[in-house]
This record gives structure tokens, sequence and C-alpha cells, in this order.
């Protein structure tokens, strides 16, 4: 049996939290949902975007100009109107063409397979220097796709993990980057998912606006219900 919430230390609430929310969702296996140019470029154009207006965009885009070759060499202006379901499709051309460009120069190929053999922390470095790549992208991709020991963290994970209690209000998205990873083994498989339930629990239940903690598995060990539900606010 778990240890009552007020004995918890910080990490046997993240821990138990995850345990909980891997039992209400399933354990998912860990596997690259595609291949690692793609998700490298996909999740470019996911950013503010609806995974629907994602796909659209990249299909868009390859059915247009039918290679990284084209897409690179492709005219700025007609590369935004292939993209124009991302939003903010103008600077995400820019910084697509740049990324594109740099690979080449450095690696005579559109190939990112590389960063399996580097270091966690040379291939974010790697990552980052990239035009257009922040540490969402860069993490996104470690993890899905190279296994390599990272936490994307979204407004879902984020906003979720603030109100259970398992970073501080004032703990940025970027930070929690650093500090959930800290407080979880540092294997891919736990931290994949982790970030995948939390994500689904804060699109699902733990909504922005109101939760629906009445179907919530973690309500009991939750900060923000314990604030706010208990005191009578909402259902």
């Amino acid at each position: 049996m778990a240890a009552a919430p007020q004995e918890w230390t910080l990490k046997e609430k993240t821990w138990e939290a995850h345990c909980r929310l891997q039992d209400f969702y399933g354990e998912l296996e860990h596997k690259a949902r595609r291949d690692n140019m793609r998700e490298l470029i996909s999740t470019m154009l996911s950013h503010r975007t609806t995974h629907k207006d994602e796909e659209k965009a990249y299909f868009r885009m390859f059915e247009k100009f039918g290679s990284w070759q084209g897409i690179r060499d492709a005219p700025w202006e007609e590369l935004v109107e292939a993209i124009a379901s991302s939003r903010f499709p103008e600077p995400k051309a820019a910084n697509i063409k740049k990324v594109l460009t740099r690979i080449y120069e450095e690696r005579g190929e559109y190939n990112i397979d590389f960063l399996q053999d580097m270091s966690t922390e040379d291939a974010m470095a790697w990552l980052t220097s990239l035009p257009g790549v922040g540490l969402k992208t860069a993490t996104l991709v470690l993890l899905f796709n190279f296994y390599k020991p990272v936490m994307p963290v979204d407004t879902h994970v984020h906003r979720v993990t603030q109100r259970v209690g398992l970073i501080s209000g004032k703990t940025t998205a970027e930070k929690a980057h650093t500090l959930l990873p800290d407080m979880l083994p540092r294997e891919s498989k736990v931290l994949y998912n982790f970030h995948v339930h939390f994500l689904w629990h804060g699109q699902r239940i733990c909504v922005w606006g109101t939760p629906r903690c009445w179907e919530c598995p973690l309500a009991d060990m939750c900060d923000w219900y314990r604030n706010n539900r208990k005191a009578g606010a909402g259902r």
C-alpha cells in the first residue's frame, strides 16, 4: 500500500503518480512512431498546431516538393503556402529550409541517424543549435526516436505536474525538462510512458479550465484538488 500523501517525498509522489497513470492508461511499448528526419521536421511543424493540421502540412509539403532536397530548394513563398495548415507557417518554412541546409552541409545527406551514437548531452546540444529547434522539439526527437533518457514537457505535462504538485507553480516548462527526469529512473521507457500518460491526462481529464477531478486517479494526492475541489469549487 502506498504511503499517505503527507508522508511521500517528492520522488515518491512522482513515482506514485506515474504508476497510477500507467495503470489507468496501460503501459506503452516504447517504439519510434516515424523515421528520424520526419520526426524532426514534423515536430517543428507541430508547434501550436493540432496533430491533424501538422499531418496535413507535412504531406502537402512532400506532395508538392517530393523530397528533402526539393523542400530545401523550394521558393520560400511556395513552402509557406504548402504548410499553411500549420500555424505560423512563415517562420517554420524559413527554419525548415535552414535546418535541411545545415544537415546536408554537415552530413552530405538528409539523415540524423548519427545522433544515436552521441551522448545525450551532445545530441541535445546539436539539435538545439538548429534554427527553430528548442528544448521541447529536441527532447521529443531524442526520447521518441533515439531512446535517450530525456523528458519532453509540453503544455499538458507542465499543467498536470504543476497541479498535482510534482513541480511548483512557478516552475517554467524549460526548468521542468530538467527537474522531472531527476525525480524518475533514468530509463527511456519510464520517461516515455510518463510523458505520454501525463500528456493524455492533460488532454482528457486534467484539462485547462475545469478539470474532471471526479474521473482522476490522482485526486487524493493532487495539490490543486485539495486546494480547490475540497474547498467546494466546481463539481
